[in-house]
């Protein structure tokens, strides 16, 4: 075979080559993007994060993020308030019912017709002041017919004491027997009965025909008429006329814990008068003011609660029978007490604590003993002093130690640690339904 000469080796074309050259140019624009967004991204964090030197505010986050390795923790903006010695006064709430000194129901005593309605519905009345009238003629005839009974016996008896006297004289000068004189004795006798009979009778009859004006027999309000003009009434209705509650005074029932009596009960020997406030259902608005009146003789074993009665004068009527009201007993006062307020007051496994602003801007877990509360303020028996700095704002953010930066009044505290503080009060954020911030 012959020999095969060797090929000779091709140009590279001019298209593969410039190919090459476009793809390396699109790989730099690339790159070139990438490094110019990474610079966008850092130099809008820097813009948005807290200077650097301000009180409060940490160093710039390292590898690990807030306080891992490399880095600081950011400052926790909180709102603090400090402790306060002041009198605090010791309140008992509980949920009473609003109730009339004294009901009645209006009845009509004798049956007929309801001729008058002297009143109007609603209206406040006196005890004595006229409500019906009743049609009195059938009363009054009544009346006339025992009043001639008791004036014909009367005369009875008046013809028999004559014939007495007459008897007896004849008696005395032997003329007539004693059986005869002891006879006309008893029929004396019997014509006195006869007309106290009759007396009764008269007097029953004018009971009756008073009965057929019905007046008020308490003072208070009228409720809603139950008759209307013209119907027969009769004194066996059970829904009655109408009805009356005593509204000034009025008083109000409410329990309180077994455990809560020998404090009202030490008050009320020692001679002190206890205060009761009424609020609405709501527990916002004040209604009235009264005085503890009377405590029960038995504590209520199925409840472990003790009723009590307050009394309200109700010269406003701001109270209305059967009302729920929350009930405020003012038991005592606490004289120069630690006060703080009840939001600073946390609750876990340490037991009942709050967190102390220290001087070097860190909070420090306290755990305190808790004194009695008027509902806003809470006393600090063991834990604090008057003076101290305590996170009321914040707290869910906080750990022992951590770094805090005091936010003012006029500013408002951000949701996440380590957010930009809003400066102003008009700057601060606004919140959505659903507890977002919204710009």
């Amino acid at each position: 075979m012959a020999d095969i000469p060797p090929q000779p080796e091709r140009a590279p074309s001019s298209s593969t080559s410039n190919g090459k050259k476009k793809q390396r140019w699109l790989w730099l624009a690339v790159v070139v993007a990438l490094a110019g967004g990474g610079y966008w991204w850092w130099h809008a964090r820097q813009q948005t994060a807290p200077e650097a030197g301000k009180p409060g505010v940490g160093a710039p986050r390292g590898p690990g993020g807030p306080g891992g390795p490399g880095g600081f923790q950011a400052a926790t903006p909180v709102r603090v308030s400090p402790a306060r010695a002041e009198d605090m006064k010791v309140y008992l709430k509980a949920l009473g019912t609003i109730t009339a000194y004294n009901t009645a129901t209006v009845r009509s005593k004798v049956d007929g017709e309801l001729q008058k309605v002297l009143f109007q519905e609603g209206q406040l009345v006196k005890a004595g002041d006229l409500l019906v009238q009743i049609d009195p003629r059938p009363y009054q005839v009544a009346l006339a017919q025992a009043q001639g009974t008791l004036e014909q016996n009367r005369a009875q008896l008046d013809n028999a004491r004559r014939d007495l006297e007459r008897y007896q004289t004849l008696y005395a000068q032997d003329s007539i027997a004693r059986q005869q004189v002891d006879t006309q004795v008893a029929l004396v006798r019997q014509y006195e009965g006869t007309l106290k009979t009759n007396q009764a009778v008269v007097d029953n009859a004018k009971l009756q025909l008073d009965y057929t004006r019905v007046a008020a027999p308490i003072s208070g309000r009228l409720g809603l008429r139950q008759v209307d003009l013209g119907n027969l009434v009769r004194s066996s209705d059970t829904n009655g006329l109408v009805i009356i509650t005593q509204t000034q005074p009025i008083s109000l029932l409410f329990t309180i814990a077994e455990g809560d009596l020998p404090d009202v009960l030490t008050q009320l020997r020692a001679g002190k008068t206890l205060a009761v406030q009424a609020y609405d259902r709501a527990d916002v608005r004040h209604l009235a003011d009264g005085v503890l009146t009377t405590v029960d003789n038995q504590i209520d074993t199925t409840t472990g609660t003790v009723k009590l009665k307050a009394r309200f004068e109700n010269k406003d009527e701001s109270l209305f029978p059967n009302q729920f009201v929350n009930a405020r007993l003012h038991v005592r006062t606490l004289a120069g007490a630690t006060v703080i307020p009840a939001g600073a007051v946390q609750r876990g496994t340490p037991g009942t604590f709050v967190y102390v602003v220290n001087d070097d801007n860190t909070v420090s877990l306290r755990v305190i003993k808790l004194g009695p509360s008027d509902g806003e303020r809470v006393s600090v028996q063991e834990g604090l002093k008057p003076g101290d700095r305590i996170v009321v704002e914040g707290v869910d953010r906080l750990r022992d130690g951590a770094p805090v930066q005091v936010v003012t009044d006029s500013e408002t505290v951000p949701e996440a640690a380590g957010s930009q503080l809003q400066r102003g009060a008009g700057q601060g954020t606004r919140r959505r339904g659903n507890g977002r911030a919204a710009p």
